[in-house]
């Protein structure tokens, strides 16, 4: 018999550790069986802090690659993915499936602790004074900090499928695993928030 409140009906939502004080305020793991909440959060304020972090992870996938070219690439998915939610949740279902064979570990968890590792603390921001504009860095705040890290797992995904033989699933549950554990040399989304965090030393 299916659990209505395991996640996919597999994975306890309740017992996850956020370690992370400041993102534990803005993680959000209500047990559900299905990650869909027909966005009836979107107009309120602060909204996103009430979805659950599969789903948000799930949102990051629908938009597609960026169109620009990032890390010496450029990644499109000419819009395969925007919309079609049914498809990305059995992505994150099997990619899950693969992150718990390969760790023997709750996969809600090692999402966590990935976001947690590939948080940015600091930024930069374009700032004017007297008709010069010049970058200043900023502490970034805990909503941001976890859209980040979520953005980009999801592009390291989508950038370790792209024009290879690698399925999302398998490229998605690579990332979660490498940044869960620290891989700086294997984890995209690790060496994005180095990269972030040192443009932001350097422009105090």
């Amino acid at each position: 018999m299916i659990s209505m409140d395991k996640l996919f009906g597999k994975y306890q939502m309740d017992n996850i550790v956020i370690e992370d004080k400041s993102l534990a305020q803005v993680i959000s793991l209500t047990p559900t069986l299905v990650p869909h909440t027909s966005a009836r959060h979107v107009k309120k304020t602060l909204g996103k802090m009430r979805v659950s972090i599969v789903e948000r992870l799930i949102n990051k996938l629908m938009r597609g690659g960026t169109g620009e070219k990032t890390s010496g690439k450029v990644i499109r998915t000419q819009g395969r993915l925007q919309g079609k939610k049914l498809q990305v949740i059995r992505t994150v279902e099997k990619a899950f499936e693969i992150v718990e064979r390969e760790t023997k570990a709750n996969p809600v968890q090692m999402l966590v602790k990935a976001v947690e590792n590939s948080a940015p603390c600091e930024d930069v921001t374009r700032v004017s004074y007297g008709g010069v504009s010049y970058q200043i860095a900023v502490d970034i705040s805990a909503t941001r900090r976890l859209d980040m890290a979520l953005r980009n797992i999801a592009l390291a995904a989508l950038m370790g499928t792209f024009n290879k033989k690698k399925s999302l699933e398998e490229s998605l549950a690579s990332e979660i695993i490498f940044t869960a554990k620290g891989d700086v040399q294997s984890s995209y989304a690790m060496r994005k928030r180095d990269e972030s965090e040192r443009m932001a030393r350097s422009a105090r």
